[in-house]
């Protein structure tokens, strides 16, 4: 029985590396080096690498590491929406937009707000899988995961063909940022290219922006006058990081599911849900690299970190220091959910993400029957590690 758990895992592990690294090579190269290397390390070319969840945290919550400026995905963000944007990270209007929408992103609310769009779609994912039929759950969550964040924001999808290629201009824009691991400075051709991506992303915002009622993010916008462009810019950023990283973790952590065999603890024992959701965001950790400027020097687990440098932190190997994926697994108080991040930048979605994937996890295991996976294809060139394909149907137990 041991033998058997540990080439499971082995198998699992084969297929994540396999999903890394057809998705983006370089940063499969960083992982992989990131695993043979101390708590923090400075490289060439790419400044500071830190491994450790706690030194991690740490950074994440000191206001001497930046958004801002080289290194910071704030840079990247000012390059294609000008410097207001990138200033807004850092300053007191984030916070404020933060705390006026906290309400909406509440354990409830995720769970009104999943039940509400997602809901249809799982009854029906339910259905074809009792029916017999092979479907692809990769199609289904970018559907959903792009209903849900449409409907936070206020923008119009008129249908699932609208709600695919929502996800597919986000994945597409996102992967604009492939290679910035040395420097997060784009060339002109790229910010040129990015343009049209949001434009094709944006195209509601405007009408959204000018109507949206207080249950919308950017009818708070609006009421927070923060202004149009940056609400555009908002909006942008909102739709890769609730389409991206969603779809990531939901179809890889039913793929850890099916391929330790640990589905069929899960279909034993219902009360483990939370665990496997817990346990699939730290395995998959959609936002594997978390990037920092150095504003200031500062010395951090006795060394001493440059003003102007940047500092990289590798979560998906901080992450996955605590071992495979089990879902008997206790909380790891080192980790936490620093696949969330940490600080006042902490993922403001964090309980949608749980709730989407404990409800397509409860749709999966309602009938009682484990689902085996009958083809799956990784995503190519994209900035998060994701399935293009994943096609499966649920079997006699």
């Amino acid at each position: 029985m041991l033998r058997g758990l540990v080439t499971q895992q082995g198998q699992a592990r084969r297929y994540e590396a396999r999903l890394l690294r057809a998705g983006n090579p370089a940063l499969w190269t960083l992982l992989t080096v990131g695993r043979t290397l101390g708590p923090i390390t400075r490289l060439p070319r790419l400044g500071w690498v830190v491994t450790d969840p706690v030194i991690s945290r740490r950074i994440l919550n000191d206001p001497s590491f930046s958004m801002v400026g080289e290194g910071g995905v704030g840079d990247l963000w000012g390059q294609l929406f000008g410097a207001e944007f990138a200033s807004f990270f850092s300053g007191a209007r984030h916070a404020e937009l933060r705390s006026l929408a906290r309400d909406m992103f509440t354990e409830d609310s995720a769970r009104q707000l999943v039940d509400r769009v997602q809901g249809p779609h799982h009854a029906r994912l339910r259905a074809r899988l009792a029916a017999g039929e092979v479907v692809d759950l990769a199609a289904v969550v970018r559907v959903t995961s792009a209903y849900t964040v449409a409907d936070l924001l206020g923008v119009a999808v008129a249908d699932d063909d609208a709600a695919l290629a929502l996800f597919a201009s986000a994945e597409r824009l996102a992967a604009l940022a492939l290679g910035t691991q040395a420097s997060t400075a784009l060339a002109p051709e790229v910010i040129a290219k990015a343009g049209g991506l949001v434009d094709a992303i944006t195209g509601d915002v405007e009408r959204a922006y000018r109507s949206g009622g207080p249950d919308t993010l950017l009818g708070r916008c609006r009421d927070l006058d923060l202004g149009l462009d940056l609400a555009k810019g908002l909006t942008t950023l909102l739709v890769i990081a609730g389409t991206e990283t969603g779809a990531s973790s939901l179809t890889r952590t039913v793929a850890l599911l099916h391929d330790t065999g640990q589905q069929h603890r899960l279909l034993a024992d219902p009360e483990l849900t939370g665990n496997a959701v817990r346990e699939g965001l730290r395995v998959t950790t959609p936002a594997p690299v978390i990037g920092r400027h150095i504003a200031r020097d500062t010395e951090v687990a006795g060394r001493m970190l440059r003003r102007d440098g940047r500092v990289m932190m590798l979560t998906y190997v901080a992450d996955n220091k605590a071992g495979p994926f089990d879902v008997t697994r206790a909380y790891v108080p080192d980790t936490r959910q620093l696949w969330f991040g940490a600080g006042r930048h902490l993922c403001l979605g964090a309980a949608v993400a749980r709730v989407q994937l404990t409800r397509l996890l409860e749709t999966l295991t309602a009938d009682g029957r484990p689902w085996q996976v009958v083809s799956r294809v990784p995503a190519r060139r994209v900035l998060v590690p994701t399935y293009e394909s994943l096609r499966l149907r649920t079997v006699a137990g």
